[in-house]
């Protein structure tokens, strides 16, 4: 556990306290397991990684902050964590999917405390339409049924809509446990905000022109912001961009290599820059 002003977050910690800290949000369902394949190998290439569960995730309990479960909220959470884990030096934050929205919402609210910005597999604003009629479905479901239903009742439209289970069995008792772990409110909160996040990219794009270093990472077959919207989310930031061919949603686990090395030398590029 890392201990905030906020709180004590669950969260997977490697490489050397004294260097570059860069600081890993997981996604929407997700949580600081998503990163595992890559923290070593980061903190490898000389960086200090910590990927933390979000307030509500798995393992990092509620309840929601003062302020209730909002965007504002989990990038509270974001800095604070950014502040106890740099060291007294700036933190290259990244985020992942619903944890790129959280990522933006930290660097807009505090960017004093960040020297770089990835934003990898997430998009400018809500998700498009249809998957946002889903989302504020499944939000709904959250009100109404305990979160082993609302787990069975997702895993049946996910099987129903082509998904296919992870060959090993135990990856998907695993995915089911941090699931059920997970507070209800945070899911549904999530689900919400993904459904109805405005675009926040021109007030970043004032950042980047002071000197904010971004990135925009995505998978060739994400099938949830497409790569065309990223591309553009990243055109109007003025970031460099990296795609992952071989990847869909999740690159640090799909192609954990090549997500090792844009990383590595996209934040040495940055140390550098500084």
């Amino acid at each position: 556990m890392i201990r905030t002003a906020r709180g004590a977050f669950a969260a997977f910690e490697a490489g050397a306290p004294g260097a570059a800290t860069a600081l890993l949000i997981p996604g929407f369902t997700g949580s600081k397991e998503d990163f595992l394949a890559i923290i070593g190998p980061l903190a490898a290439s000389g960086f200090h990684v910590v990927a933390y569960d979000q307030r509500g995730q798995f393992q990092t309990p509620g309840p929601a902050a003062a302020e209730g479960w909002t965007i504002d909220g989990f990038a509270a959470d974001a800095v604070a964590l950014a502040q106890v884990t740099g060291a007294g030096g700036k933190v290259h934050l990244l985020g992942h999917s619903f944890g790129g929205l959280v990522a933006r919402a930290a660097v807009l609210r505090d960017p004093g405390t960040f020297s770089s910005l990835v934003l990898l597999d997430t998009g400018p604003a809500a998700l498009p339409s249809g998957q946002a009629v889903l989302l504020r479905t499944f939000a709904d479901a959250t009100d109404s049924f305990d979160i082993g239903t609302v787990w069975e009742l997702k895993r049946a439209y996910d099987l129903e809509s082509g998904w296919q289970p992870p060959p090993d069995p135990a990856i998907e008792v695993f995915l089911r446990s941090k699931f059920v772990a997970s507070d209800p409110g945070c899911l549904g909160a999530m689900a919400r905000i993904l459904a109805s996040e405005p675009d926040r990219t021109d007030q970043l794009a004032r950042l980047t022109l002071n000197g904010l270093r971004t990135l925009v990472g995505y998978g060739e077959g994400d099938d949830a912001w497409s790569p065309s919207i990223q591309v553009e989310t990243a055109s109007r930031l003025g970031a460099a961009t990296v795609s992952f061919p071989e990847a869909a949603h999740s690159p640090a686990v799909e192609s954990p290599a090549e997500t090792v090395q844009a990383l590595a030398a996209f934040w040495a590029g940055t140390e550098d820059a500084g």
